[in-house]
């Protein structure tokens, strides 16, 4: 990389001045006519040396004036040092680098276990589980590629009060002549638990989305039946107890329901991860760990890491300048943070085996993950500092209803369809790219901000082809491809010798921008940030549209074109690469 010959020139002249420099840090000013890369050494390291920061700079800029790679070499303010690489040292890099090779970061060789995505099973996805996956993909894509060796898990919640609200819903929707099913028509039956299995078993047939709207119906009528403290109430809970400790009682045919359903569910949940191009190596559920996880809890207690109160379990979080939690309830049952408690050691001790464990989860679970982490830390002491919270900000519609069918929840898949809607309409496209296009628009436009910050998602905004969205880099690739299409040459390799190019502008600043690619995804691995290499693929696209509007490719001489066609070709190749390590695919016609 381009950026790290720099620092080892650097490096290289501070010793040779005697001057010992802990971190170098070379960044890409703002302003080309700053240079192309810059560097504050000189203000970072003149205290240690006992200079003045000018000074040493000029000393430092005398020394490299000479490099073979730079133009110009010059000092700015009080001792910054700006470089200017010649031009024809960029031609040699941008075509010396393999875009589809990894690059060496301080994540080469390292065990990364990404848990992401977290859906309740009987619930649908919402617009924020959308977020989590486009994130934990396009985190873990760029961590490959930084060299890190990753591992895709998913943590699902398949026990607990909302499955039990669905069961029993679900159950009193069938078998009560009074409730209207919108989503299903079949003749009522009585509350009959046979024959209501037998239902439930027929609505296998029906397509997906319409068993899931009607568990959706389901979960909002139990819990409407369980908020009356009524027989509902009681049954319920028993339904949830059964769930949990396997033994089912009266409520026996309920049990095959329960698997039924189950079913549905990650049915559902796998049609979402293919639709968004996400695949898991391991799939961990709350049901595998819940007894581990008590067992756990309750060892603890005897060892004085957790103790009783009012009949619960906690964990004495203030102890540690943190907030005490319940890990068991007075009932017997673990809490979400006990049976983390089974999940930890299931996934740091067994079939992987990681070096570290990132938890992708929003940031109201910031304070749970404190206590949780250093729980485990205090029962298994090999893990502590071993794990990381990767939060996220909410989402919310920009403008309108937060969604025209569900009222104040926002369906990850009517996002989508929505989305594609849009595209189809304003554009002459396939379906299949309409599709590719609407997870490219919804995945940049959670993508291309920070983590922390929140979103307005703003439809119009994301499928436009003008500016920054997901759609302009997409259709920024199709143009490079259909410029290479058009010129009918393969293997493209410019005649012109490097150390003769008089470049353009626009093309210097394609080829500064080229270089500067395994840069980027090192920096946007290194920091969790796929925001960075959002703004950086913005900036390609934008330069290669002015590069394309100013200057003739095809029609050029000879020379011009084969080296404008090359330039071109590493446009579209790295846009491509970029755009999937953000998980969004790159449609050659638009």
């Amino acid at each position: 990389m381009l950026k790290e010959e720099i620092k080892k020139l650097l490096q290289e002249s501070l010793n040779h001045a005697g001057i010992d420099a802990d971190t170098i840090i070379v960044d890409y000013p703002v302003d080309a006519k700053h240079g192309d890369y810059s560097t504050n050494v000189a203000l970072v390291a003149a205290k240690k040396a006992g200079k003045n920061p000018r000074e040493l700079a000029e000393e430092i800029a005398e020394k490299l004036k000479n490099a073979d790679i730079f133009e110009k070499v010059e000092i700015a303010g009080p001792g910054f040092i700006n470089f200017w690489v010649k031009d024809a040292y960029l031609v040699i890099k941008a075509n010396s680098f393999d875009k589809n090779s990894t690059v060496k970061t301080s994540l080469t060789g390292e065990k990364i276990m990404v848990e992401f995505a977290h859906p309740n099973t009987h619930k649908a996805f919402h617009i924020g589980h959308l977020r989590n996956i486009t994130t934990g993909e396009s985190v873990i894509r760029l961590m490959e590629a930084a060299g890190a060796h990753v591992i895709r898990v998913n943590y699902q919640g398949d026990v607990g009060m909302h499955i039990a609200k669905a069961i029993y819903g679900l159950t009193m929707m069938i078998g009560d002549e009074n409730v209207e099913t919108k989503a299903l028509t079949f003749e009522n039956s009585s509350n009959d638990k046979e024959k209501i299995l037998n239902i439930v078993k027929a609505l296998g047939s029906r397509d997906i989305n319409v068993r899931i709207a009607l568990l959706g119906e389901a979960y909002a009528y139990g819990s409407k039946l369980f908020e009356e403290k009524g027989v509902a109430t009681a049954a319920i809970k028993e339904i949830n107890k059964s769930i949990y400790n396997h033994e089912w009682g009266i409520y026996k045919p309920y049990e095959e329901v329960y698997k039924i359903t189950r079913q549905w569910s990650l049915d559902y949940f796998e049609l979402i991860y293919k639709r968004l191009y996400t695949q898991y190596d391991r799939l961990y559920f709350e049901s595998e760990v819940y007894e581990s996880g008590k067992k756990i809890v309750e060892e603890g207690l005897e060892k004085g890491i957790f103790e009783k109160s009012e009949g619960a379990i906690i964990f004495p979080g203030s102890k540690y300048k943190l907030h005490d939690r319940v890990f068991i309830t007075s009932e017997g049952n673990p809490t979400y943070e006990g049976k983390e408690m089974g999940l930890g050691p299931l996934q740091f001790f067994g079939e992987y085996k990681p070096d570290r464990i990132m938890h992708v989860v929003g940031p109201e679970q910031a304070g749970y993950f404190q206590v949780v982490f250093e729980a485990l830390a205090q029962l298994f002491p090999e893990m502590r500092g071993k794990e990381l919270h990767l939060a996220y900000g909410w989402v919310k519609l920009k403008h309108g209803k937060m969604s025209s069918r569900t009222g104040n929840v926002v369906w990850g898949e009517w996002l989508l369809d929505e989305a594609k809607k849009k595209i189809l309409e304003s554009y002459d496209i396939t379906d299949t790219v309409a599709e590719e296009v609407a997870v490219g628009a919804v995945k940049y436009s959670f993508l291309k901000v920070g983590l922390n910050q929140e979103i307005a998602f703003d439809l119009e905004e994301s499928i436009s082809l003008q500016g920054n969205s997901g759609p302009y880099l997409q259709y920024t690739f199709a143009r490079t491809q259909s410029v290479l299409v058009k010129s009918q040459i393969s293997n493209l390799k410019s005649q012109k010798q490097a150390e003769d190019f008089s470049l353009e502008s626009e093309e210097r600043e394609l080829l500064r921008l080229l270089v500067r690619f395994p840069e980027i995804v090192e920096e946007a691995a290194v920091l969790y940030a796929p925001q960075v290499l959002c703004t950086y693929l913005f900036d390609l696209a934008q330069a290669f549209n002015l590069f394309y509007q100013k200057h003739q490719i095809l029609k050029a001489d000879a020379d011009a074109r084969d080296f404008r066609l090359q330039l071109t070709e590493q446009t579209g190749s790295v846009l491509k690469k970029g755009l999937n390590l953000l998980g969004i695919k790159s449609p050659e016609k638009m």
